[in-house]
């Protein structure tokens, strides 16, 4: 599996599959708010399927001294239409913008308690891993852009746009959901 090339001095990233004992150390891996446990569901119980038949690709980023799991992301390749809220709406109006998005992304909540000097993890696996690798991949593909469906709760979209997400106007989200 090739990966882009990160040296960070605290943490590297590694496929799902880099390791055989990858697929029983996630077992421990846990999101403590509420609205993060599908989270940690997709990553013990759907991750190593969505692997098999190409629907995610999901890494696991490490301490690089204790070797333990400090948070994971998948990512896909995918695009979204969108239309010029200034003209008709005949198909001229509308275009593609390829994409990859994130399809999750969490931290490891026991890690995080076992390292609270450890801050902003998340904005530190964002910026170093996650962004690194989608820029790869734009050197081997079109990309213009890369994408979250956060779900609809204020703190969640707050939290990402400090990574530099924005939402959408209200009518290109009601475009995006019903096409």
């Amino acid at each position: 599996m090739l990966l882009a090339k990160i040296d960070d001095e605290l943490f590297q990233y590694e496929h799902l599959f880099a390791s055989p004992n990858n697929l029983e150390e996630i077992k421990s891996f846990t999101v403590a708010q509420p609205t993060g446990k599908g989270l940690e569901r997709y990553l013990k119980l759907m991750a190593e399927q969505e692997e098999y038949n190409g629907g995610n690709r999901t890494y696991l980023v490490r301490d690089k001294e204790t070797n333990e799991i400090a948070a994971y992301f998948s990512l896909h390749t995918g695009s979204f239409t969108l239309k010029d809220p200034n003209q008709n709406d005949d198909d001229a109006s509308k275009y593609t913008v390829p994409s990859v998005e994130l399809s999750n992304f969490a931290v490891n909540s026991t890690y995080r308690e076992k390292h609270p000097e450890i801050s902003r993890l998340g904005e530190l696996v964002f910026r170093r891993f996650i962004i690194p690798t989608v820029k790869y991949g734009a050197e081997l593909f079109g990309i213009q852009a890369i994408h979250i469906y956060a779900l609809p709760e204020d703190d969640l979209i707050n939290h990402y746009s400090l990574f530099g997400f924005s939402r959408l106007p209200p009518e290109m989200e009601a475009y995006i959901t019903n096409t």
